[in-house]
Formats: C-alpha cells, structure tokens, sequence
C-alpha cells in the first residue's frame, strides 16, 4: 500500500467504516511508515479536542429579532385572560422558530454525513474486487439483477453512446441502508452512481458537492434519491447527470 493510497483510508479506519482486510492493510502500512504514522496521531488528536469542545449551537442575534418581532404588541388595558393566551401564542410562537432551526442543523448535518459516506463507499469500492458483484454493460442484464436483493428497482441507462460506459453493478450500503450501486466508466474514471429510495415522490434539483477531492452530484427524481460520485471534474459529472436524466426519461 502506498501513502496516497492510506491517505484515502485512514479517515474510513478511525470512523470505523472499513472492512477487517483493509483496516489490516493501513495498520501495516502506518506501522512502518512515520508519515502516515504522525498523520493518523493527528487526526486523533483532532477528534479528541473536537470531543472535549462545546459545539453547542447558539441562534443568531438576527434571528432572535425575528420570534421577538412576531410577538403579540402589549396593549393598554389587557384581562389576565388575554395576557395568559399573548404568552402562550409567544411560546408557541418562539418553539416553532426553535424547532426550525433544530430542524435545519440536523438535516445539514444528516446531508453531510451522507456526502461522507458517499464518498467511503466509492473509495471502498476501488480497493480489491469490490467494485462490480454483476458486470454487463447491458442495462436489461443489471436491472433484474437487483430483483430479490432489493426492495426497489433502480432505474439504469444505457449512456456508452454519450461517453459513459455501463459496467455493471453491485448492492452497498449508504445511512444503513442497502441501496443500488450502478457503476459507469468515463474515460479511465469510475462513476458510482448510488439510489436509494425517496422519502417523497417530489422531485429535488441537484446539487453539487467536493469532498476529499470527489465531485458528488445530487439529485431525486421518480422516487429515488441519486448520488453520482467520482474524481472527474464537476462539468462532466454534471453532464452524466443530465445525460441519465434524458435517457431515463426516454425510456420512461
């Protein structure tokens, strides 16, 4: 194993994400080599003063100004019944507000370690064998495949004639989750293309992400949630992404 190759692992191993032959495998490799070494002391390190400090989140002045705006204005001459129900409307009011915000943090949160994962799973898929369990670079031999293995049938396209090579496909897991991995080839780039399915049925417009150097390229559409990843550079992955959109929907 080379340095760039641990340097790729060493986040999944002290996350606990690798399987016990790759963690064996960057064990030996920072036992002897010092500069993997005093890389992995250092995102230790990092990860125990991150534990120790206080991330609490605190809301902004601005947005306090905001609930403080939305309150009932006090009046004159008021009956202890009305006043009752201005502070159960202000804390009504101020609880909705806060669980907003809440809301927010957690689904950045949640998103970003989703991205997190995304990109474990492509680099896990690089290492050995892992990257294909049904290798065809025919869509009507990769679709059935996940019949049985999945409780969705994830939709594959054809784009060898726009650039991007079918592979094949494999099961992953993503948010614990089983979830489809169908794998395209640009050039000499892998692309996971990653679907689980959607909460909702609602469309949602996709989105870019980099992340140790990867692009991800987000989207839902039909009722799956899609992650494409891959190294190549975030216009090509946008044009996959498009490419997969009209062929799906030619095929739909």
């Amino acid at each position: 194993m080379t340095c760039d190759e641990a340097d790729n692992l060493i986040h999944p191993l002290i996350d606990g994400e690798l399987d016990a032959a790759h963690a064996r495998d960057v064990e030996a490799h920072v036992a002897g080599c010092a500069r993997c070494a005093a890389r992995l002391a250092d995102y230790h390190a990092m990860r125990r003063h991150l534990a120790a400090a206080d991330l609490a989140y605190a809301a902004p002045e601005h947005l306090r100004r905001r609930i403080v705006a939305r309150l009932p204005a006090p009046q004159a001459e008021r009956s202890r019944r009305t006043l009752l129900k201005g502070f159960a409307f202000g804390a009504a009011a101020s609880a909705a507000a806060a669980a907003g915000v809440v809301f927010m943090v957690l689904r950045s949160q949640k998103e970003d370690r989703l991205f997190g994962e995304v990109v474990s799973a492509h680099l896990r898929s690089l290492q050995g064998e892992r990257l294909i369990e049904v290798a065809s670079t025919d869509r009507h031999t990769v679709k059935p495949w996940f019949n049985g293995r999945l409780d969705l049938a994830p939709p594959v396209v054809d784009l060898t004639a726009q650039g991007f090579t079918l592979l094949g496909g494999r099961l992953d897991y993503l948010d614990g989750q089983a979830v489809a991995a169908i794998v395209y080839r640009r050039r000499i780039h892998v692309i996971n293309l990653f679907v689980a399915r959607a909460e909702g049925a609602l469309a949602r417009n996709a989105t870019t992400e980099t992340l140790h150097g990867f692009h991800i390229r987000r989207w839902s559409e039909q009722g799956f949630n899609l992650w494409a990843v891959s190294d190549i550079n975030s216009e090509e992955l946008q044009e996959f992404e498009q490419r997969f959109k009209d062929a799906l929907g030619a095929s739909g």
